[in-house]
């Protein structure tokens, strides 16, 4: 079985945040966008689609959380290494990204956080495969 993830966003600005997804370098699918929405493609099985906040709150029966005074969710994304992690945090913030948190490094694990435009909590990783693997690393 193959899965993919859809994760919907609300977004002040959808002109905005199409260029913030662009300069990072995803692919922003047309076939699935319009004047209220965008679908940015992250990978072949991870997909953002980015909803104007009237078009996001008309499907919900809740108030839609305001991400630059709370954080609703934090969006989690791999990075095959050290190096992927610091380049995408660095187009992040040259796109206009604002400072999450701290960087963390762990050793086996390596975190840069920022948040996009609208404020939504993204975190990019490296993991040690071995540790990744319950496998300790070596010394």
């Amino acid at each position: 079985m193959s899965t993919s993830i859809f994760v919907n966003l609300p977004v002040e600005d959808l002109a905005a945040s199409r260029a913030f997804y662009a300069a990072l370098g995803y692919t922003l699918d047309e076939n699935f966008s319009n004047d209220v929405s965008t679908t940015v493609v992250i990978s072949d099985t991870i997909y953002v689609m980015l909803l104007a906040r009237p078009t996001f709150q008309s499907s919900l029966t809740t108030e839609v959380a305001d991400a630059t005074k709370v954080t609703e969710a934090t969006l989690g994304l791999s990075a095959a290494s050290r190096e992927e992690v610091d380049h995408l945090a660095l187009q992040a913030f040259a796109a206009g990204a604002s400072f999450a948190r701290e960087t963390e490094d762990l050793g086996f694990m390596y975190t840069r956080s920022f948040r996009d435009p609208d404020g939504h909590f993204w975190e990019v990783f490296w993991m040690d495969p071995q540790a990744a693997q319950g496998t300790p690393p070596a010394s």
